[in-house]
C-alpha cells in the first residue's frame, strides 16, 4: 500500500498557479497512492462549507472523483481552515481526522499532526487557537453573512502575517520539548506535520528509540509531499 502527504497549499483565487499544480497532482501522483493525507491548511482560508467559489466546487470535485476512483482521501484542520465541516466531507468524501492522529505505517507508530499545536512557545496564537476552536466562537462566526466573514478572515490573515513579521523565528516553529512529550505520550516512532512551512527530516530519541521527525513543506514555490511505499519514505 502507498500513502501520500501533504500540508499547506494555502489554495486561493490569488495564486492559481498553486492550484494548476495541485489538480495536476491530483491527476497524476496521487492516484498512484492507496490514501493521501491533506494535514491541514488545504486552504487559504475557509469561512465556511456555505462558500460558493468556483475554486472551492472546483476543489470539491477534484476530490470526490479522486475518492471514488482510486484514492482514499483523509483531511486536518490546519490553522487557516479550522471551519472545514461535515458538509464539505459529504460533498468530497474526505474524511475528517482528529489532531493528533495515530496510525500504523508500515509497523511504525506514526502520529500526523498539523503542527501548529507544536508551537507552544507563540503565546499569541494559541490564544487564538483556543478561542477560534471554541464552539461558542464559531457557532457566532458561521452565524454571520458571508460578506462579513470574507473580510473578518482577510483581517486575521493580515493580523498574522504582521505578526509573524515582528516575532522571533524560534517562536514560530515547534518547541522540542512538546514534540518530546507528544511523541512520547503516544509511543511514536515517526511524527509527520506541516504548519511550519520549513520542510525537513529530524533525527531524535523519543523513551530512548531512535525516531524521525518529518516536516512538509508549503505549496508556495514547490508541490512538496511525502510517498511512503512499503515502508520506503
Amino acid at each position: 500500500m502507498a500513502y501520500c502527504f501533504i500540508s499547506d497549499l494555502h489554495l486561493q483565487e490569488k495564486k492559481p498557479e498553486v492550484t494548476k499544480a495541485f489538480l495536476s497532482f491530483l491527476d497524476g501522483t496521487a492516484k498512484e497512492a492507496q490514501r493521501l493525507y491533506i494535514l491541514g491548511d488545504l486552504f487559504e482560508a475557509w469561512i465556511g462549507d456555505d462558500l460558493k467559489s468556483e475554486l472551492s466546487y472546483l476543489i470539491k470535485e477534484k476530490l470526490l472523483f479522486l475518492n471514488r476512483s482510486s484514492t482514499s482521501v483523509f483531511a486536518m484542520h490546519g490553522n487557516r481552515d479550522f471551519l472545514i465541516g461535515d458538509r464539505f466531507c459529504e460533498d468530497t468524501g474526505v474524511t475528517l481526522l482528529e489532531d493528533p492522529c495515530k496510525l500504523d505505517l508500515f509497523g511504525r507508530t506514526t502520529l500526523l499532526m498539523h503542527g501548529d499545536l507544536l508551537c507552544t512557545e507563540d503565546l499569541e496564537y494559541q490564544d487564538f487557537r483556543n478561542t477560534s476552536r471554541d464552539s461558542k466562537w464559531k457557532k457566532e462566526f458561521l452565524g454571520k453573512s458571508i460578506e462579513e466573514r470574507e473580510e473578518i478572515a482577510e483581517e486575521l490573515i493580515l493580523e498574522s502575517k504582521e505578526a509573524t513579521n515582528l516575532k522571533k523565528q524560534e517562536i514560530m516553529d515547534v518547541s522540542p520539548k512538546a514534540v518530546e512529550e507528544i511523541m512520547a505520550s503516544h509511543n511514536a516512532e515517526l511524527l509527520i506535520h506541516g504548519h511550519t512551512h520549513r520542510p525537513k527530516v529530524h533525527s531524535l530519541k523519543i523513551n530512548e528509540i531512535p525516531a524521525q521527525r518529518i516536516v512538509l513543506g508549503d505549496w508556495d514555490k514547490s508541490a512538496w509531499y511525502i510517498w511512503m511505499d512499503d515502508g520506503t519514505c
